[in-house]
């Protein structure tokens, strides 16, 4: 079984969020991600971990409006002054908690907006990027995300990640290879997993079709999990699921 981090932006809801670092040392994990820490001041995220000897794995940068239905901007045209605040800004937050990944967002692509032209600032963004991220020790991972939970979201496919991991360079970009997208945009999850292991700096799981706890839908775990420690995978897994029950009584699927 891999390195499992608790993502307390959907696991342990039954408390508020500081007190979920807690409850997942308490549950036995060791390292957290979550989706944003960014309503909280860095020095209590950071007291909160210390104080649970927690390793923060991953957050999100800023993603834009996302109450208004924003997912990121670093493939919108005409956001990037915004983005690179927001680089900047997820980057103060990364050496306050010693987070050594950080997910930058492509975003929604707008209508109007070509493939081509996204793909265009997505790749000067991300370039730019990484080279603010890289001298802090930071390496920035992107993920492809399924239509069916981000409709018009620009990155979809593992093969789209990986090429860009690659023209950038796997010192300083990596992808970041979620289960559950997989399954669901391509399927195929072991195969596609041995292809792009070489790119692969953080994975994530949750069952489909709800994105409840392994165990509770279609994916055959005991083989993704056992084939992630044969290929070597040494990174953390997010446990990036909602918990179809109380979060500490769905944990049994740990024991796989």
């Amino acid at each position: 079984m891999p390195r499992l981090a608790a993502n307390l932006s959907m696991m342990f809801n039954e408390v508020p969020f500081l007190d979920r670092f807690a409850a997942a040392r308490q549950a036995g994990f060791e390292g957290v991600e979550f989706l944003f820490p960014y309503d909280f001041p860095a020095t209590e995220l950071r007291e909160r971990l210390s104080a649970e000897g927690l390793t923060q794995v991953l957050f999100n940068m800023p993603p834009g409006d996302w109450a208004g239905g924003e997912r990121g901007m670093a493939s919108i045209p005409g956001r990037q002054t915004e983005f690179h605040e927001s680089v900047k800004r997820a980057l103060d937050y990364a050496t306050a908690l010693d987070c050594r990944q950080v997910h930058c967002m492509a975003g929604i692509v707008p209508a109007g907006v070509s493939q081509t032209t996204a793909a265009a600032v997505y790749a000067a963004n991300l370039a730019w990027a990484t080279e603010q991220a890289s001298p802090a020790g930071v390496k920035l991972v992107i993920e492809p995300i399924n239509h069916r939970d981000m409709p018009g979201y620009f990155l979809n496919t593992q093969a789209q990640g990986a090429a860009i991991v690659e023209a950038i360079g796997r010192d300083r970009l990596g992808l970041q290879f979620d289960v559950y997208h997989v399954q669901i945009t391509e399927g195929d999850i072991t195969k596609r997993m041995e292809q792009f292991m070489p790119v692969i700096a953080h994975m994530q799981i949750a069952d489909v079709p709800a994105r409840n706890e392994p165990g509770t839908g279609e994916i055959g775990w005991s083989y993704v999990f056992r084939r992630m420690d044969e290929l070597g995978y040494q990174g953390w897994v997010g446990c990036e699921y909602r918990p179809a029950g109380e979060t500490v009584a769905g944990l049994g699927w740990r024991e796989q």
